[in-house]
């Protein structure tokens, strides 16, 4: 008890003295009975949860998240840098018995361990400094994505029940990931591991513990053992872009009749494998075939930026070269933009439902066939010469969209 007394007393905790104005208030009754119910703790009940803090901060950067979308180029240059290539390199040797023995029993080959450390913490350099229980508390009150975060919360509950962690040293990202692999708290419950067998599971601080719980999550996922992530490949000049549906899997013979040849130009392999193609960037950049294991690397973070980058630094650890074809440089589209081109497609006949600034499926169809009526190459993809072409300026941000 004196552990969740003292709490009360650091400055990562103390009640605000305009207690009236924390927006929590109207959530610590509801969560106070949440966790009576679930038999936890009077020092969680009645110490812990009134003593957590709304952080604006948390609120400002999740609704920061959509309003603009880096380039692929922007994004996976700042990512897979040569440094982080080179550090990689050097710890996947540091850390080749511990690597190794995870390959084993995971099935999961370390470069791909070292890639999810290199860019979730650019190797532990940085785990993040927010208070992980008062950056929960913050999103799971804010009606947002409230029920994800509560659970969330509430996994963080029961890690301190079960793991005796310190509040006042659970510290991490903004939304509450943490460690050297920034795991959310649910994912620390349920794939956590003590990989350097002291008794204890750490991901804070000891590294087998952080990159064993990698290996066994990524396990969990689905990880296909003896098979990678994807690969760069090169398309025919004659490619039937229009005909290709969005995210459409094809088995790897298909791919080839079809003309997809490696990134250094031979036959693609056939093997008993579905494919799907990836253009971040659309044609004039590169172009990736993406197996089953790339949709587990999305299961840890659904970005395809993201996984791209993991996939990518990876094979670089291991030694590969640089892609064959340079992401372009591109501007980052603002939510407004992306409404404006839906507005103008909408105007065409040729796109259905609201302009809401997300370019999902239906968007990138609209594009192909606006794209093929104007005789442009029909990848779907929004680059500069489409919004010329509708007469959509990316110099300025667009204001409003009726």
């Amino acid at each position: 008890m004196q552990k969740w007394k003292s709490l009360l007393a650091s400055t990562a905790f103390i009640v605000s003295p305009v207690l009236m104005a924390n927006p929590l208030l109207e959530c610590y009754p509801e969560w106070q009975k949440q966790a009576r119910s679930l038999g936890m703790s009077a020092e969680i009940t009645d110490t812990l949860i009134p003593s957590l803090e709304h952080l604006p901060r948390v609120l400002e950067l999740d609704r920061r998240q959509p309003e603009f979308t880096e380039s692929f180029a922007k994004y996976f240059n700042t990512r897979v840098s040569d440094l982080r290539i080179e550090r990689g390199r050097d710890l996947l040797k540091e850390h080749s018995a511990l690597l190794n023995r995870l390959t084993r029993e995971y099935g999961v080959p370390g470069q791909y361990l070292i890639a999810f450390w290199g860019l979730e913490t650019n190797y532990g350099s940085y785990k993040g400094t927010m208070s992980t229980l008062n950056s929960l508390a913050t999103l799971a009150c804010d009606p947002r994505r409230k029920d994800f975060f509560t659970t969330q919360l509430f996994d963080a509950f029961y890690l301190l029940r079960d793991h005796n962690l310190d509040p006042s040293t659970m510290v991490g990202s903004w939304a509450g990931a943490v460690g050297h692999t920034q795991f959310m708290p649910g994912n620390y419950r349920r794939y956590a591991v003590d990989g350097d067998n002291d008794g204890k599971i750490d991901l804070w601080n000891s590294i087998p513990d952080a990159l064993t719980s990698a290996a066994n999550f990524l396990k969990n996922l689905g990880w296909q053992s003896g098979e990678r992530w994807g690969r760069e490949v090169r398309l025919p000049e004659n490619f039937p872009y229009l005909e290709l549906v969005e995210k459409r899997k094809r088995s790897l013979k298909e791919w080839r009749d079809l003309g997809v040849m490696t990134a250094q130009g031979s036959k693609i392999p056939v093997a008993d494998m579905q494919a799907t193609l990836i253009l971040p960037a659309g044609h004039t950049g590169p172009a990736f075939l993406a197996y089953d294991n790339f949709n587990v690397i999305m299961g840890w973070n659904r970005s395809e930026f993201y996984a791209l980058s993991v996939g990518h630094l990876s094979d670089r650890i291991n030694g590969a070269g640089r892609l064959a074809v340079e992401p372009p440089d591109q501007p980052r589209l603002t939510i407004a933009q992306v409404q404006a081109l839906q507005k103008q497609l909408k105007q065409q006949g040729i796109l259905e439902g609201p302009a809401d600034g997300i370019l999902g499926p239906a968007t990138r169809q609209a594009i192909r066939a606006y794209q093929q009526k104007q005789g442009m190459i029909p990848d779907g993809f929004p680059d500069p010469s489409l919004f010329k072409a509708l007469n959509i300026s990316l110099a300025d941000e667009v204001s409003s969209v009726n």
